[in-house]
């Protein structure tokens, strides 16, 4: 079965991309592709300088760790940590000395210094993404992949991470690709992709497709 076909797609460095389609439309299996969580079956994807399709798992863990950084629907923070610890995660395995302050700062940006001790199952949905976005950030990442990031929360809260996402991103600079349902976020981002049938499709006056990121 042929879940993507015809990907020929540039991302630009510091560029903000929305993809959108219906659901089982090869959405999230192009931004696992992208991030080198998943290997296609034929062809190439650069993620900013490495040729990511050559590289085993191991390698493009490694890639991973050093430039990308995830949001997710679901949040994905680990249980057993506290939101400090769950934030400082990322730049403790990167060797960052300064992972606790770092993870302080930007809980307080994100308005949590509060409950930084707290735990997951101790947290709204809202603040558990609020805790998955400064976790994303707090390595500095390069480029950020965001899957559904308000697919579980209330309007209200949905804008605020919105409004988050969009001032973290711009003030780190970072490349940021996303997946949405939400309007609102595709609004935000400078490029709208159109995904259907496994295709991508965009206007005619731009580039069809992606096969880089970053760079």
């Amino acid at each position: 079965m042929t879940i993507l076909k015809g990907i020929d797609l540039e991302i630009k460095k510091s560029e903000s991309v929305a993809i959108v389609g219906a659901s089982g439309s090869g959405k999230t299996t192009l931004l696992s592709l992208l991030a080198g969580l998943d290997t296609p079956s034929r062809g190439t994807i650069t993620l900013g300088d490495y040729e990511i399709t050559s590289f085993n798992e191991e390698q493009r863990a490694k890639v991973r760790s050093e430039l990308v950084g995830f949001v997710f629907q679901s949040f994905q923070l680990l249980a057993s940590l506290s939101a400090i610890e769950n934030v400082m995660l990322p730049s403790e395995l990167k060797g960052d000395t300064d992972a606790q302050a770092k993870a302080h700062e930007l809980l307080d940006r994100v308005g949590l210094s509060h409950r930084m001790n707290h735990y997951p199952r101790q947290l709204s949905g809202g603040e558990q993404q609020r805790v998955a976005i400064a976790r994303a950030f707090a390595s500095s990442v390069e480029i950020l992949f965001a899957d559904e990031p308000t697919g579980n929360l209330d309007t209200t809260t949905g804008q605020h991470i919105i409004d988050l996402i969009f001032e973290l991103n711009a003030e780190f600079g970072t490349t940021l690709v996303l997946v949405t349902h939400d309007s609102r976020l595709a609004d935000r981002c400078e490029r709208s992709i159109h995904i259907a049938s496994g295709e991508l499709i965009e206007p005619p006056s731009l580039p069809e497709v992606v096969s880089g990121l970053g760079g």
